[in-house]
């Protein structure tokens, strides 16, 4: 099975973030011009929080606040789930559905080495089975050439 490594090999460690002083319309825009839909919210070093595109529909949009007025740290998630490199996919995805989110970021000692979603998850498991039946293809084919040898 993959793990969170073999994820981060393929899309990459750039982790995007934002402070909690900032404002809501300043991550929604880092979200929109980088085609993320979470951001880690660091204080200085240390990660307080995260904030996601679901944040802001349920704590802004829903409670009809000003993005461009609302403060990042009044609505970020504070409860995060995390997880490390080694991290297999499979429990990555039962952390996603038990917790109900849908970005994970990854820790690596003491600092965040990237970032991944459900849909990063699913790929991977999905790349993972492929190839498990390309190579089972494969061996099944060889199998019935070397009959047909005998």
């Amino acid at each position: 099975m993959q793990n969170v490594r073999d994820v981060l090999r393929h899309k990459g460690s750039k982790v995007y973030s934002i402070g909690p002083e900032d404002s809501v319309y300043d991550a929604l825009r880092l979200m929109a011009d980088n085609n993320v839909g979470a951001l880690v919210v660091f204080e200085g070093e240390r990660m307080v929080g995260i904030i996601t595109e679901r944040d802001y529909a349920r704590k802004v949009v829903l409670l009809d606040r000003l993005s461009k007025e609302t403060k990042v740290e009044e609505i970020m998630t504070v409860d995060i789930r995390t997880v490390t490199p080694s991290t297999d996919l499979e429990e990555c995805m039962e952390l996603f559905t038990a917790k109900r989110v849908r970005h994970l970021p990854v820790i690596e000692g003491d600092r965040v080495a990237g970032i991944i979603s459900i849909g990063d998850a699913v790929k991977g498991v999905i790349d993972h089975h492929e190839s498990t039946i390309e190579q089972l293809e494969g061996y099944i084919k060889g199998q019935h050439a070397r009959r047909n040898q005998s």
